[in-house]
């Protein structure tokens, strides 16, 4: 167990339709570059770390070649295997990350490109706080919002305690071979790889993460993440 070897995979297959863009929301320059160009950069500064990296596409995408003119780099792959939903792509992802010689035991981190905020010291602090956890795990944000449940008529119809609730991110970390197990038995119902290690009955370690490392989902997130990207840059 101690050898082995760390994976990412971004699955990069969706449409961004709630985003209200004309295209594939991954590809939208943020802070002058695409947004998965971002992401992949965040993996790419833990030179060493990652056996290989790996982005799943839709395999009829023609825009992957124009937005990254220069991915796949040695050590990255293109995988034109994504599927109709999230849970297809990461799955059809793993096979093929088998297929070119991972291993079971090797550990995926699963990475939505579209968490473009995501930092190389989150992404370490997930690596080692599951290295050498039976199940693995994903990086969580504490919610610090009072949670509502909505009535059919939407309406408030309770106020559950915020305690115990987490905001679930990614990257999430599992063996490949547990995962894939997962995904297979639990279909393309779930929506992170965390729910599927559930519901084969393990429980994923939270990792604290942080509260810019969120999903651009809206339009309005776009302009937040591409000011939060700008600030970095003026840091020195």
């Amino acid at each position: 167990m101690s050898a082995s070897r760390l994976f990412a995979l971004i699955p990069c297959a969706g449409s961004g339709s709630r985003a209200g863009s004309t295209g594939p929301k991954q590809y939208q320059r943020i802070a002058g570059r695409p947004m998965v160009e971002h992401t992949l950069e965040a993996f790419r500064a833990l030179t060493g770390t990652f056996a290989g990296l790996a982005l799943v596409v839709a395999p009829d995408d023609a825009d992957v070649g124009v937005v990254l003119p220069r991915f796949p780099a040695a050590g990255e792959h293109l995988l034109r295997v994504g599927g109709a939903s999230r849970a297809a792509t990461v799955r059809n992802g793993l096979r093929a990350l088998r297929q070119s010689g991972a291993g079971p035991h090797d550990w995926v981190l699963v990475h939505d490109a579209a968490r473009c905020l995501v930092t190389p010291s989150q992404i370490e602090a997930l690596i080692a706080a599951c290295e050498h956890d039976a199940v693995g795990g994903l990086l969580a944000h504490r919610l610090a919002d009072t949670l509502k449940v909505a009535s059919p008529e939407g309406r408030v119809a309770s106020t559950p305690t915020r305690a115990d609730k987490w905001l679930a991110q990614t990257p999430q970390m599992f063996r490949i071979g547990m995962l894939l197990d997962a995904l297979e038995r639990s279909g393309d119902s779930v929506t992170d790889e965390a729910s599927a290690i559930e519901a084969v009955g393990l429980a994923p370690l939270l990792v604290p993460g942080s509260a810019q490392n969120f999903k651009l989902t809206y339009a309005e997130d776009f302009a937040l993440a591409d000011a939060i990207l700008r600030s970095r840059r003026s840091i020195p």
